[in-house]
């Protein structure tokens, strides 16, 4: 059978793959150490839980409307605007099931076949696989590791063709950790306005945030810019509620319509228990984000000095998310594995610890390591890799 071509060039997530390897090899019997999860550890909090299970009860389990529950969209509205004093009406925002999907029907919404999006690397796994399955090019910008990972005005302008048609800025980093300060995000906004670049935003780990580390987004810098800025976010991260698949775009209105007519067609609606239980994410708040905020801050001050000290590992501290982007060449280098990939691959078959290489994040130098597990687990992990190092 001959497949779609858009569908034939999507590359496998890294990260599903290495947590499948993890979870087959766990089923075998084995004492497997995952550090290769994207989300936070913790059960969603109890709060939550009680407000969608309330709803299903009182007999909210019909359809909604497509961009999501008038309620949530207005404590969405409120969120930013208290968060992040940004001013939004029900009418500029869109609820999806999941960031992902958010990110996957904004590109569908926006992009031609051939048109460039501007991914700054090190990316997000599905940046460049959702660009493409919409017909649009990727077009890689290296943030250097020197930099700590973040790319330049010059940078950027010297990748901008007629072509290009967004941009897409993640802070927090997934996978660095990095966050880009108001006058960094000012610079890349002068560039993207004097090229008529739309901005994705995409700020999912806002709330996960350390050592005093300050979340700007780059459409509070001006009107004109969030003219320009599509806010991506949603509980998944920030009240550990991946599973429930709700995120949000906020932007122009007559974006958000083109997407929620999208909707219409593909999905219907997010399901309708988990946008009651984003309504109580954003409306009753226990401390239950902060709480998990400073245990991964905890568990980072713990854990970042000693990764430095595994032979062949060099790490920059992340100022936000839940990850390590150790460089890891010279420990590949020095090991009988051709590449970084294969170096996680003998990693995990004999050390039995799951971490991501970096080569799906544009990366091919790094690896990915979690800290959304135990200290205990982390610890135990690290005591591992450093074994498995040392014996190369």
């Amino acid at each position: 059978m001959k497949f779609s071509s858009k569908v034939e060039s999507i590359t496998p997530s890294s990260t599903l793959a290495i947590t499948a390897k993890a979870k087959e090899l766990k089923e075998q019997g084995h004492d497997v150490i995952g550090l290769g999860a994207g989300e936070p550890d913790f059960n969603t909090p109890d709060y939550i839980i009680e407000a969608a299970y309330k709803s299903m009860k009182d007999g909210h389990t019909k359809y909604t409307p497509a961009a999501g529950l008038p309620a949530l969209k207005q404590a969405i509205c409120s969120k930013l605007q208290k968060d992040n004093s940004l001013e939004y009406s029900p009418e500029q925002i869109i609820v999806s099931t999941g960031a992902k999907h958010t990110l996957s029907s904004i590109f569908q919404t926006i992009l031609e076949d051939g048109d460039e999006v501007i991914i700054l690397t090190p990316y997000w796994v599905s940046y460049p696989e959702q660009v493409k399955i919409s017909g649009g090019i990727p077009v890689f910008v290296e943030g250097k590791e020197e930099n700590q990972f973040k790319v330049t005005k010059q940078q950027v302008e010297a990748a901008v063709t007629d072509k290009t048609k967004a941009i897409i800025i993640n802070s927090p980093s997934n996978p660095t950790g990095m966050t880009y300060t108001k006058e960094e995000l000012k610079e890349l906004g002068d560039v993207c306005l004097d090229n008529n670049l739309l901005i994705v935003s995409d700020e999912i780990y806002e709330k996960l945030l350390y050592d005093n580390a300050e979340h700007v987004s780059i459409a509070q810098l001006s009107p004109q810019l969030k003219e320009q800025t599509l806010v991506v976010n949603g509980v998944s991260k920030s009240h550990s509620m991946t599973g429930w698949r709700i995120g949000y775009t906020a932007g122009r209105a007559d974006i958000i319509k083109k997407m929620a007519n999208l909707a219409s067609h593909t999905t219907s609606n997010p399901a309708v228990m988990a946008q009651y239980g984003a309504i109580a994410a954003y409306t009753e708040d226990e401390g239950s984000v902060e709480k998990m905020r400073a245990a991964f801050e905890e568990r980072l001050t713990k854990v970042f000095d000693r990764v430095n000290t595994i032979p062949g590992f060099t790490c920059q501290k992340p100022q936000g998310a839940f990850y390590l982007f150790p460089n890891v060449k010279e420990a590949v280098d020095k090991s009988p594995y051709k590449t970084t990939e294969d170096w996680v691959k003998a990693l995990l078959e004999e050390a039995k610890v799951a971490v991501v290489p970096g080569d799906g994040f544009g990366a091919p130098d790094n690896i990915r390591l979690s800290y959304a597990t135990s200290l205990e687990q982390f610890e135990e992990a690290l005591d591992r890799i450093e074994a498995f190092v040392n014996k190369q």
